[in-house]
């Protein structure tokens, strides 16, 4: 793997790649509060088969573009970035990978540009639209969602988040994620202004519009220990997509599946990839 800088008009992003430049492109985001890193696994394996991934360190997690305020996380924001960062490499067309808010980011992306999408696969995350109708009517899932409302409201959230070595950061990895990783994370968050801004993409507000359904090849993999996400939504989620749709249940794997199941995910990946054309 190698280390990547793209300069985007909302700046710099730094990411990790490996495969053949001419490669089929594969471009992965990451989610809270985690950096590319989370997908080397899947890197290693997509590369080995000749495809071209790249897994930036999204908005925010990037020294070089790291807004402070969180209206500059909106969700459209986060869709023009992938665009930006795909346009600088020269992508007029790639499949797009998502876990957590990545997934969040990947659904808007493949539903504002599905031309630019050649498939779709999204890691934990439900359809957003899933999503709402089932935080409206499942009482499971807003239990499940309520963390999300302190992390928005609690202006102390950051400084306890670090505090004691940041055990609380330390604690969402459960032991479900490779030692290593973990202290890369915890790391990288320390860094002056990280971790607000990671937190901002929670308290960016809600979307501008609504999303609807999405007409590209998509994969949902979704574990039964997911803390975050409930069954619900992840069975509702399939209503949301008009296009192929495969829907893979990973028993007793948390919500950290690219980490704590990576060779099961990076098969389903190399099977949907295989599925849906070739470049």
């Amino acid at each position: 793997m190698i280390q990547l800088s793209i300069p985007t008009d909302a700046g710099v992003f730094d990411a990790i790649a490996a495969g053949p430049p001419e490669g089929r492109p594969v471009l992965l985001l990451h989610g809270f509060p985690q950096t590319g890193l989370v997908w080397q696994r899947q890197i290693e394996a997509l590369a080995a088969y000749g495809y071209r991934v790249v897994a930036p360190d999204q908005r925010g997690y990037s020294r070089g573009a790291r807004p402070q305020r969180p209206e500059d996380y909106r969700i459209g924001l986060l869709v023009d970035d992938v665009v930006a960062i795909s346009e600088e490499l020269g992508w007029a067309a790639f499949d797009l990978v998502g876990h957590d808010w990545g997934g969040a980011v990947a659904w808007w992306t493949a539903h504002a540009h599905p031309g630019r999408v050649r498939t779709l696969t999204v890691v934990s995350t439900p359809h957003p639209g899933a999503l709402a109708t089932t935080l409206r009517t499942d009482q499971d899932q807003r239990k499940r969602s309520h963390y999300m409302l302190d992390w928005r409201e609690t202006p102390a959230t950051e400084e306890r988040m670090l505090a004691d070595d940041a055990q609380e950061v330390r604690g969402f990895f459960a032991g479900k994620v490779p030692q290593d990783s973990a202290e890369a994370y915890v790391r990288h968050l320390s860094q002056p202004g990280a971790l607000t801004a990671a937190l901002n993409w929670y308290r960016a507000g809600r979307p501008d519009g609504a999303i609807g359904v999405i007409d590209v090849p998509t994969l949902y993999v979704w574990s039964t220990g997911d803390s975050a996400f409930g069954p619900t939504a992840a069975q509702e989620t399939g209503r949301w997509v008009n296009g192929p749709y495969r829907f893979e249940t990973l028993q007793g794997v948390s919500h950290w599946i690219p980490e704590e199941a990576p060779e099961t995910l990076s098969r389903l990946l190399l099977e949907h990839l295989r599925a849906h054309g070739e470049y």
